[in-house]
């Protein structure tokens, strides 16, 4: 019994020893900075109260009209960004545009400014009719009741320019813009590629030929589950 009992003893002996050297060999990992809640977000100030925030200064461009330097566009086909001053030309109303003074086709190249495109002189709007004192929109594509017509008047759906096009402000970024873009064509930071022949493409209402509407699609128009070969879109 005495035995047993020296033999445990000397084993315990042994497993602090061990123990202890482990600790003495374990480097102490350094307590981490208090992170306080100012360093969190991308203000540094108190979250709690407005008194000492003040937001970055937005500074749009200054240079007049005609004198300012194109952006180049955010990705393929993007609404180009207004790059001169807008003061005095905004809010546009039905009988004042200032944009059409320089960005009319037969006057933009004069005064180097970007032409209003083919799609902006051209009526989208699918064709109605009065029922009753009610206007109607007709919504049977099968029966290729949308009219798409190119005119010689700026359409008022594409009137009010500030709604795609917008003044680029200057200020500084707070966190780092890494985009890149990829333009589908080889002027694609500069001009849109939208001309009439793109989107008028195989367009019965338009300009004849095949419709992308098959014979499968018409035996099939009822159909929950449309046609196997589906349409040429």
């Amino acid at each position: 019994m005495g035995k047993i009992t020296i033999g445990l003893v000397t084993a315990a002996l042994l497993m602090v020893g061990c123990v202890s050297e482990s600790a003495k060999s374990t480097p102490q990992k350094a307590v981490d900075k208090t992170v306080t809640e100012e360093s969190l977000g991308l203000r540094k100030t108190d979250l709690y109260t407005e008194d000492a925030t003040v937001a970055s200064k937005t500074e749009y461009r200054s240079a007049q009209a005609t004198t300012s330097t194109k952006i180049k566009r955010a990705f393929q086909d993007a609404p180009p960004m207004i790059p001169h001053d807008t003061v005095g030309m905004l809010p546009i109303k039905s009988e004042d545009n200032r944009c059409v003074t320089c960005h009319m086709p037969e006057i933009a190249g004069a005064m180097g400014a970007t032409p209003i495109p083919v799609s902006h002189f051209t009526d989208f709007r699918p064709r109605a009719k009065l029922v009753n004192n009610e206007v109607v929109i007709a919504t049977d594509t099968y029966k290729n009741e949308t009219q798409i017509v190119k005119k010689s008047d700026l359409q008022n759906a594409r009137f009010n320019c500030n709604q795609c096009h917008a003044p680029q402000s200057q200020g500084n970024l707070l966190v780092e813009n890494t985009f890149e873009p990829v333009y589908t064509s080889k002027d694609g930071a500069n001009k849109s590629s939208w001309d009439e022949s793109k989107y008028t493409k195989s367009l019965d209402t338009v300009i004849g030929g095949p419709s992308f509407v098959t014979e499968g699609d018409l035996a099939n128009k009822n159909s929950k589950a449309g046609s196997l070969e589906g349409s040429a879109h």
